[in-house]
């Protein structure tokens, strides 16, 4: 029907350019930002997934940097520990000497100088032995093995949700040391005496020193399994933020050969569709040339 007031072609004409400009304008969108998903309106049900795997491979990401940050710490009270080893090693030699018959009075005062020397040392690293500015083994003052961040349990947040955490407790072990410490060396809790361990004692001394030297390894042991075991989280976190990184990427990044042909077909509709409006608008002219 041909009518001046209502052009059908026209109208179907329009509402199809319409809806391909929204096509175009969308996959446009879509090549110039590089993903599929721009907003809820793209899929929401997709963008709900990915949200949801973006939190998870943070939360990921950072439980690697604090898995990195207790094995630094750990090694931390590791090398203080073995800084006590050589200590107490050094501190065996000298009662080893001293209670040789070769040795005199004179030979074992000067070893035992050294003894309480070694024994403030040991009080020393017990103290002052800090990381990222938190006392490891004590809270400064204190050589009991309380007040530092090791005299308690200590937890890790080794994932992205509450339930997944690491705990080390190294109490026990690190108020064993202590107690073992205090038995080697008077100058360890009281550093301003002088020791009678090597001039005034019994070799007896020699199997209390090992026992702080097993005290050390025991608390050693424990450390490098929690921090054996760290490494172990640090690579399974590893694989799962790369999984689930390339699962989110499956939802939201664009397909740019998918979508540069769906652009090419969209701008050729868009001209089709243009082409055709401009005939169609001619169609009203038809009614005039009839009343002539």
């Amino acid at each position: 029907m041909l009518s001046l007031h209502t052009n059908a072609a026209a109208l179907s004409s329009q509402n199809a350019l319409a809806a391909t400009q929204k096509a175009l304008s969308t996959s446009l969108t879509r090549l110039g930002t590089g993903y599929r998903v721009n907003s809820a309106m793209d899929d929401a049900a997709g963008l709900q997934i990915a949200t949801r795997l973006l939190a998870q491979t943070r939360g990921m990401t950072v439980a690697q940097k604090n898995t990195q940050n207790g094995i630094s710490m750990m090694q931390t009270a590791e090398g203080a520990f073995q800084e006590l080893t050589n200590v107490l090693l050094r501190m065996k030699d000298l009662a080893t000497e001293a209670f040789n018959a070769s040795s005199t009075a004179a030979d074992r005062a000067a070893l035992q100088a050294e003894y309480d020397a070694l024994g403030i040392e040991l009080n020393n690293i017990i103290r002052s032995s800090a990381f990222g500015g938190q006392r490891l083994f004590s809270d400064g003052t204190t050589t009991d093995g309380s007040g530092g961040l090791l005299s308690a349990a200590i937890t890790f947040q080794i994932g992205a949700s509450t339930t997944e955490t690491m705990a080390v407790n190294t109490s026990a072990s690190l108020t064993a040391l202590t107690t073992a410490l205090d038995q080697v060396a008077g100058t360890y809790t009281n550093t301003g005496v002088t020791g009678t361990e090597l001039t005034g004692g019994t070799n007896a001394i020699i199997d209390t020193i090992n026992n702080a030297i097993a005290a050390v390894g025991a608390i050693r042991a424990q450390l490098g399994a929690a921090s054996n075991r760290l490494e172990h989280v640090y690579n399974n976190l590893g694989n799962m933020i790369t999984n689930t990184t390339a699962s989110r990427g499956r939802i939201m990044d664009v397909d740019y050969a998918q979508e540069t042909a769906n652009s090419t077909a969209k701008q050729l509709l868009m001209q089709a569709g243009t082409a055709a409006l401009k005939q169609s608008s001619s169609l009203s002219q038809l009614v005039v040339a009839l009343m002539h």
